[in-house]
């Protein structure tokens, strides 16, 4: 795929990692997906789920993160415990998706897709950012937030305390995915549900799918609405 580096780009520890592309080459792709793989995890991972798409005009980009994790406490920590990763992350995000409109792709024709910690850093890079993609979808994540809120920790945030969420920008009519089991070890529902209400301000066309019972795994019914929003055209 011509015009891209095999390597990331930004600040701190998440630029020069590698940065795997798949799918489409740009020059005759439809669109672009930029997947973020969760903590643990490889790009690799998030190619198999483009794969799974069977769009064959899409071109992936996957980046990796440095010591396969953006971040070393849960998303649900003070932000001072995630730094300087997620701020990292955050840059990695961005100067990929500058790139990708150098190469003539603006954000409606760019989906941002993560699962597990990569959803989070999805959505956040999202709200911060507050372009107007072709879908943004967080598979078992939520919002991060810009500050920390006074309290005590909520059982509801697995015993951890709130955040605050100060986005400045605007994601009109952008459809959004928050996809989370009901009981899932590492994100808790109160969290997709504000994250839900915090996006629906900004204007976002927002979408939760609460699977039953117990688990932290992709499910059938997000990649179908991805693919579904990714075969709308326009």
């Amino acid at each position: 795929m011509s015009g891209l580096a095999a390597t990331t780009r930004g600040t701190g520890p998440h630029a020069g990692q590698r940065l795997v592309i798949a799918g489409a080459p740009l020059e005759r792709a439809r669109l672009v997906l930029v997947m973020i793989h969760g903590r643990g995890g490889a790009p690799e991972d998030m190619i198999g789920l483009a794969d799974h798409l069977s769009l064959p005009d899409l071109a992936v980009l996957a980046p990796q993160a440095a010591g396969h994790s953006w971040w070393p406490d849960s998303f649900l920590a003070p932000l001072e415990a995630n730094e300087p990763g997620l701020s990292s992350g955050l840059s990695v995000i961005s100067t990929l998706l500058e790139d990708v409109s150098e190469q003539g792709f603006d954000p409606e024709r760019v989906g941002l897709v993560g699962f597990s910690q990569g959803a989070c850093l999805a959505v956040e890079a999202a709200a911060r950012l507050a372009r107007p993609f072709r879908a943004v979808v967080a598979l078992s994540g939520g919002l991060v937030g810009t500050g920390d809120a006074d309290g005590a920790p909520r059982a509801d945030l697995y015993d951890r305390p709130a955040k605050t969420f100060a986005y400045e920008g605007r994601l009109p009519d952008v459809p959004v995915l928050l996809g989370c089991h009901e009981r899932d070890p590492h994100i808790p529902l109160a969290r997709v549900y504000e994250s839900a209400e915090i996006m629906r301000g900004m204007g976002a066309k927002v979408d939760t799918l609460i699977i039953p019972g117990a688990g932290h795994s992709v499910v059938e019914q997000e990649a179908t609405w991805l693919r579904g929003q990714l075969n709308i055209e326009g």
